[in-house]
């Protein structure tokens, strides 16, 4: 849903910043790497600390970084095939560790054993959206959309994680089950689109 609604105004503001590095002579791939690190190492430090306002702050700044690499490679000409992977693989790494350390803070550091399954379904849920979509378009079939893409569940997850760290009661539970309900949902929704395009 945020892709459609916000895509041309993000790349009116990300546009200008990817020409920008390009001319400094950064690469759209290792902008992806080094926002893969800094994302992954400010979850893995912040989140099993229970530091979840800090956590999310640092983790939601460097998952920008998401961002300004695909503006890089397509303001510099740069698009390939190789980029597109890398990306994809980055992305998938990020997802685990950002669900992961907070599924360490919800069972270890927590003890909340309800908190701690909803936060592994998400883990579990996000790599399979994202499977179905690649294994997908490996056999030409289409399988774009869904409730839940990769901006919804991280706007959900650290919405809720920000505010539950600012000492808001009720809210990161609320956001966990929900982001449940919707990648379960977003999961259906592209194994119904795969069924479709195969059929066509």
């Amino acid at each position: 849903m945020l892709n459609i609604f916000a895509r041309a105004s993000l790349s009116r503001l990300t546009n200008p910043i990817g020409l920008g590095l390009v001319r400094v002579g950064l690469t759209p791939n290792a902008v992806t790497v080094l926002g893969t690190v800094a994302s992954a190492a400010s979850a893995l430090w912040f989140f099993p600390r229970g530091e979840l306002f800090t956590g999310t702050v640092v983790t939601a700044l460097f998952l920008l970084f998401d961002l300004v690499d695909g503006a890089m490679a397509r303001v510099g000409g740069r698009v390939t095939r190789f980029g597109a992977v890398l990306d994809a693989s980055c992305d998938r790494i990020v997802d685990g560790v950002l669900f992961g350390s907070l599924v360490w803070w919800a069972l270890v550091v927590d003890g909340d054993r309800v908190r701690g399954l909803g936060l592994l379904i998400c883990l579990a849920g996000a790599q399979v959206v994202s499977y179905v979509k690649a294994r997908a378009e490996a056999n030409g079939l289409s399988a774009d959309g869904g409730l839940a893409e990769r901006a919804e569940r991280f706007l959900i997850v650290l919405t809720g994680a920000g505010l539950h760290g600012l000492g808001v009661p009720y809210v990161l539970d609320v956001a966990i089950w929900l982001l449940v309900a919707l990648t379960l949902i977003t999961i259906a929704q592209r194994l119904h689109t795969v069924h479709a395009s195969a059929q066509a």
